[in-house]
């Protein structure tokens, strides 16, 4: 049994996971496929937003306000 596709978006970039031209219904992915495999890398961990921790003047020893 074949999945329908819906038609590939002809200025749409390809899909971030195999290439292949996106497809308009789970856009900017090929297949729900490549969409899930994106979700489980995010999940995972596997991809990461660096952040750099502020420093707000507080010495790594003190503990919270009010005790010690």
């Amino acid at each position: 049994m074949s999945a329908t596709r819906a038609p590939a978006n002809d200025n749409a970039r390809p899909c971030p996971i195999c290439g292949r031209p996106s497809v308009a219904l789970v856009k900017p992915f090929c297949s729900k496929r490549c969409a899930d495999i994106d979700l489980g890398r995010w999940l995972n961990g596997s991809y990461a937003i660096p952040a750099e921790e502020e420093d707000a003047g507080i010495a790594e020893d003190e503990g919270p306000v009010g005790q010690g």
